[in-house]
């Protein structure tokens, strides 16, 4: 977890955006930690605490000349607060933990992001995910409702037990947060065609972040929508189960999203 989190940090050192010296940094900071939560019993990021990461911020350290320090300076605290912020909202972002242990994290910005990742996993096209609200969720049926567009029809989706906890997530930090918000990852106040633009804006971050998207690949909301179709397809062999589950009317477009040749002298995608 940790090496896949250091691409991300490194990679916004790469772009300007963070110091090499604080990359060290928080590197440092966070195998400290792996190895203060191995202490404590604690293997995986889904089970750190708020509780653990305070014990964190203020257990003894060693100074540069390795001499212990029992008490740490605010100084070495605000560092480690930072260092863990950091650590868990690029593992949420990336998928790995859905734990926020530090709840001052300022904006909980990856929560947005998971939210807007397990919409498109689960079906909804960029401008439908653009549209959704908290109402639209059934989170104790795990389905996801979608009135569609000029392009596709109304439908409820499936939620899988990872897209369930990331909108929740989501709900609950817009429920205590920003209460008077309808829609779960666009500005109420954006056009649909800029909400949509958003969305694009906040997948290209998720693709960046991952290490999907580089200079040399773009990768774009519809290659989930794509990958949904072949899932859909490969689980049911069904063109009509793909048109259903994406709210198509044409099996053509279908079968072109899940990389179908199905008419006779097609070329195989």
């Amino acid at each position: 977890m940790l090496f896949e989190v250091s691409r991300q940090w490194l990679q916004q050192a790469a772009d300007g955006d963070m110091a090499i010296e604080r990359v060290d940094l928080y590197i440092q900071i966070s195998e400290r930690f792996d190895v203060f939560a191995d202490a404590q019993g604690i293997h995986r990021m889904d089970d750190v605490t708020g509780q653990l990461t305070d014990s964190f911020m203020g257990a003894p350290g060693r100074d540069r000349h390795d001499n212990i320090i029992l008490v740490p300076k605010d100084s070495t605290r605000r560092q480690r607060r930072s260092a863990l912020a950091s650590l868990f909202a690029h593992a949420r972002a990336l998928g790995m933990t859905q734990a926020v242990p530090l709840h001052s994290e300022r904006g909980m910005p990856a929560t947005r992001h998971a939210a807007l990742l397990a919409l498109l996993l689960s079906g909804l096209g960029s401008a439908e995910t653009a549209q959704a609200t908290p109402s639209d969720l059934d989170l104790a049926l795990a389905t996801v409702t979608t009135e569609g567009n000029s392009r596709t029809t109304p439908r409820t989706y499936p939620l899988s037990p990872w897209a369930v906890r990331a909108l929740r997530l989501r709900t609950d930090y817009l429920a205590e947060h920003r209460p008077g918000q309808r829609r779960l990852v666009t500005s109420d106040s954006s056009t649909p065609y800029a909400a949509q633009a958003n969305v694009g804006a906040g997948f290209n971050d998720i693709a960046r972040l991952s290490g999907l998207a580089t200079t040399a690949r773009r990768v774009e909301p519809r290659d989930i929508t794509r990958y949904v179709a072949r899932q859909v397809l490969l689980q049911t062999g069904q063109i009509s189960e793909v048109a259903r589950r994406l709210g198509l009317s044409s099996l053509d477009n279908a079968a072109d999203l899940a990389g179908l040749a199905w008419k006779i002298g097609g070329d195989p995608r």
